[in-house]
């Protein structure tokens, strides 16, 4: 939470520190310029893109497939487009990587295989812990031998 808040109050300070070193490159009227320029892009990317994005989807929903690409393309997207509402020249670089196909889809690669490592891990580690506490793995049973039950009483009330 700490880190988020220090992302939080020093990102301003950034984008604005280099605002005035390109301010003073170029001046301050193709500076203004150049923000607009990347706000306005920022909507026309979230609209253009988005609409895009959910017709896939819908697509793939009506062949009865789940859209996960669709969906963490459209995540991206809107993250990008978002980067660019922003004013500023780092938000605007940092939403370069979420707008290129490319690079999209070689973050969405490494980010499927990053969770794919997590959820064998995480397997691994119940897995280990049934194992040691002498309890069959789910697979094995598909009842288990220990049922979820909740005790308690109840009394019906007509109002």
């Amino acid at each position: 939470m700490r880190a988020f808040l220090l992302l939080f109050l020093l990102f301003p300070l950034l984008e604005l520190a280099v605002m005035i070193k390109v301010g003073s490159a170029i001046g301050v009227l193709p500076t203004l310029l150049l923000i607009v320029l990347g706000v306005l892009v920022g909507g026309l990317v979230l609209r253009l893109a988005g609409v895009a994005t959910a017709w896939r989807a819908r697509e793939r929903l009506a062949r009865g497939e789940l859209p996960e690409q669709e969906m963490l393309d459209g995540l991206l997207i809107a993250i990008g487009g978002g980067l660019l509402l922003l004013p500023g020249f780092v938000s605007d670089l940092l939403a370069i990587p979420c707008l290129l196909p490319f690079t999209r889809h070689f973050l969405l690669d490494r980010l499927r295989r990053r969770t794919e490592e997590q959820a064998l891990r995480r397997r691994a580690f119940f897995d280990d812990l049934a194992a040691r506490s002498g309890q069959s793995r789910p697979e094995a049973s598909p009842r288990s031998s220990h049922p979820n039950v909740i005790e308690g009483e109840y009394e019906r009330r007509d109002d």
